[in-house]
C-alpha cells in the first residue's frame, strides 16, 4: 500500500515563502525542518513496507513527527504573521 508523504511544502502551501527564509536564514529552523522531512520519510518507509518497525515504536514516531510540525508552524507563524503585542509574548 503506497502512504503519502507529508512535506512542509505541501502542508504550509500558504506559508511558502516563509518556509524558505527560515530554511535559508535560520540553522535551527532548517534542522528543525530537515528533522521532520526525514522523520516523515522513515514513518513512510515503515508503512510501505521496505523498513520494519513495532507498531508501538512506530506510533512514537508518529508523535514526535506531530510535535516536530507543530514547531515548525509554530515558527513559520511566527514569522508570516508578527506578534500583535497584546500578549506580552
Amino acid at each position: 500500500m503506497h502512504v503519502e508523504h507529508h512535506p512542509l511544502t505541501k502542508d504550509f502551501p500558504e506559508l511558502h515563502a516563509a518556509l524558505h527564509e527560515l530554511r535559508v536564514n535560520d540553522a535551527d529552523f532548517a534542522r528543525l525542518a530537515d528533522e521532520y522531512e526525514a522523520l516523515d520519510k522513515r514513518i513512510c518507509r515503515v508503512e510501505d513496507g521496505v523498513e520494519v518497525l513495532a507498531d508501538d515504536a512506530l506510533a512514537s514516531l508518529k508523535v514526535a513527527r506531530v510535535d516536530l510540525k507543530d514547531e515548525v508552524g509554530r515558527r513559520l507563524n511566527s514569522v508570516a504573521k508578527p506578534c500583535c503585542g497584546r500578549c506580552k509574548g
